[in-house]
């Protein structure tokens, strides 16, 4: 199979080399002109065999909107196009209205795994017509982990459901952060604690804490013991709201994300060890930016 990739960002380029390891002919366009191997969309659509497969992987919002209003003007009827970015999924649903007038097919995707993706593979959340997601099913298992697919990957429901699934798993991992990290400020504030890192690596084996995200902040205090050179503000990337938007909407109570969500707006005005590490869990999953410490 040979596909079109847009967007060689930090989770596109990782992609790229992912699904060419796993035989996928990728034909990648970005603006940067050190990572692109086209100069345009218009040359990407010709590299690309019909009926193409192109995938969106740029920010949300409206540089997704612009590129897909690009490849709806340009691309041929029955193309595929997937936004395999974090959009909301009510765009999903403006972005495939507008693709089926020209009869252009659109599917969503969820996908999680962050700067470790290519070692490790991504999680995927998919969403749109069962056929198109079967024709793009050697796509997601070259980047999805060894194993069986039902481990990684999930066709949710229709177009939209992979993004909201996506969503859902985002303002989770907000809570999960937000513990860890209220622990971590909880244990560093006791003077009979000696050895606060050891601590938290004594917990990756065997205990019902242990996870990916435990390991990942074992690996940040062995970089950074005392978190100094981190600032505590903390960003959001929009899913977290959207995930308490959905709650608030539907009359579900989610108390842990919400105030996982109001605590990244406290710490942006004051000074909190346990944002800082929320600050370097999120550096350490997706190499998200940091602000270096006041």
């Amino acid at each position: 199979m040979h596909i079109g990739l847009i967007g060689l960002g930090k989770m596109g380029f990782n992609m790229r080399e992912r699904l060419r390891k796993g035989g996928i002919e990728v034909t990648g366009f970005d603006r940067n002109p050190d990572v692109t191997d086209v100069s345009s969309v218009d040359e990407l659509i010709a590299a690309v065999p019909a009926p193409r497969l192109i995938w969106v992987m740029v920010p949300s919002g409206e540089i997704t909107d612009a590129v897909i209003t690009e490849l709806g003007n340009k691309l041929d009827a029955g193309d595929l196009v997937i936004d395999g970015g974090n959009s909301r999924f009510t765009e999903d649903q403006k972005h495939a209205a507008a693709l089926a007038a020209k009869s252009i097919r659109f599917a969503d995707c969820g996908v999680s795994g962050g700067v470790w993706g290519l070692q490790n593979g991504y999680g995927l959340m998919a969403g749109g017509d069962a056929a198109d997601i079967e024709y793009a099913l050697p796509v997601f298992d070259a980047l999805r982990p060894e194993g069986e697919r039902a481990d990684s990957f999930v066709h949710v429901g229709g177009v939209g459901a992979g993004h909201y699934a996506k969503m859902v798993h985002n303002g989770i991992e907000y809570g999960l952060m937000q513990a860890y990290a209220e622990g971590y400020e909880l244990l560093a504030a006791k003077d009979i604690v000696d050895d606060l890192p050891g601590t938290f690596r004594a917990w990756q084996k065997g205990t019902v804490v242990r996870s990916w995200l435990l390991d990942l902040m074992v690996k940040a205090l062995d970089e950074d013991p005392g978190l100094a050179s981190i600032d505590d503000y903390v960003e959001d990337s929009g899913e977290g709201r959207w995930t308490v938007e959905e709650a608030i909407a539907n009359a579900v109570p989610a108390p842990a994300i919400t105030a996982a969500l109001f605590a990244r707006f406290s710490s942006r005005e004051d000074n909190s060890p346990a944002m800082r590490m929320v600050s370097a869990l999120r550096n350490q999953f997706g190499g998200h930016a940091t602000r270096p410490a006041k």
